[in-house]
């Protein structure tokens, strides 16, 4: 994380800071900024050159590398591996320029020529050994945390069972009383699932259901080949409106068969199962209605009045 430093003037007269190039002078006053309260941060370049040089993308690890250096020619850096075998840089004089207050403990290790004195940062374990106060890491917290939750659970838990005394009440003699059915004492509980058939004679007989698909189904079946999808969509579409009329299944079949036995397209369906719902009498007339024929002498029929 980068962090506020400070720049004396006379930097921009230092000896040193001459030495190298204007790109140097500017990764050094960047790595100022990068590096933590002891003046030491990782020595990768392209670790470098994306904090630092990511606007400009022309100088890039390879020009930060010879940054590095000049810097470390011009003895402003000390470059060094840490007891990890990690590379790691530090600010020669960081203590000389920056002063912080209540510096924070460093993930890096000391550098050993010019940081002999500061300690490496305490472990996990260390930690653990310490009888008073101490910072642990965030998995430890964690847990402790954890603990402490369940601990606090289980004393409210405990706390209230005891708080809780008075026994619960119960009806003298106990629930004695037989429960009723309403259809009578062999006919199983009195709450029935929703689903069961309704029980005694007085039931009426259910009406025969069946959907557009199970019609189609059986008008398929009894053609000799299946007929095309196409055809079968819209005689679909035709039989789910005639269904969700209300008019009955049968009727529905029977214009169906009609339908197959005449091979006519799925638009004359309403007609064919209005045929099979009113059928047409056997004369072919309606009652009431006397046919126009030609008379035999029309002089007799009209008298005249054609």
């Amino acid at each position: 994380m980068a962090r506020i430093r400070t720049i004396k003037p006379e930097a921009f007269t230092s000896e040193s800071l001459a030495e190298v190039s204007i790109s140097a002078e500017r990764t050094f006053f960047g790595l100022l900024t990068q590096a933590d309260d002891h003046g030491c941060f990782r020595d990768q370049a392209a670790v470098i050159a994306g904090a630092l040089w990511s606007l400009r993308p022309e100088h890039g690890p390879l020009a930060v590398e010879d940054d590095l250096t000049q810097l470390a020619g011009a003895g402003l850096i000390c470059r060094y591996e840490g007891h990890d075998g990690k590379n790691y840089l530090h600010i020669v004089t960081w203590a000389k320029h920056q002063k912080i207050n209540r510096p924070s403990g460093s993930r890096c290790p000391p550098c050993p020529r010019h940081e002999g004195g500061r300690p490496a940062q305490p472990s996990a374990s260390h930690h653990a050994g310490l009888t008073g106060p101490s910072v642990s890491s965030p998995g430890v917290l964690a847990e402790e945390s954890h603990t402490l939750r369940e601990s606090s659970a289980k004393s409210g838990e405990t706390a209230a069972r005891e708080g809780f005394s008075e026994a619960s009440r119960n009806i003298p003699g106990g629930l004695t009383e037989d429960s009723v059915s309403p259809h009578g004492p062999d006919l199983g509980p009195r709450i029935l699932d929703l689903g069961s058939p309704p029980v005694g004679g007085a039931s009426a007989p259910a009406l025969e259901s069946v959907s557009a698909k199970a019609l189609i189904a059986e008008y398929s079946a009894a053609c000799a080949n299946r007929p095309p999808r196409g055809f079968l969509g819209h005689l679909g579409k035709e039989t789910a409106r005639l269904l969700a009329e209300g008019i009955d299944a049968a009727y529905v079949r029977a214009g169906l068969e009609r339908l197959r036995a005449k091979g006519l397209h799925p638009s004359v369906l309403p007609s064919l199962v209005n045929e099979a719902m009113n059928p047409p009498s056997s004369s072919g007339t309606s009652a009431g209605h006397r046919p126009w024929t030609n008379p035999v002498d029309a002089q007799a029929a009209y008298g005249g009045e054609l």
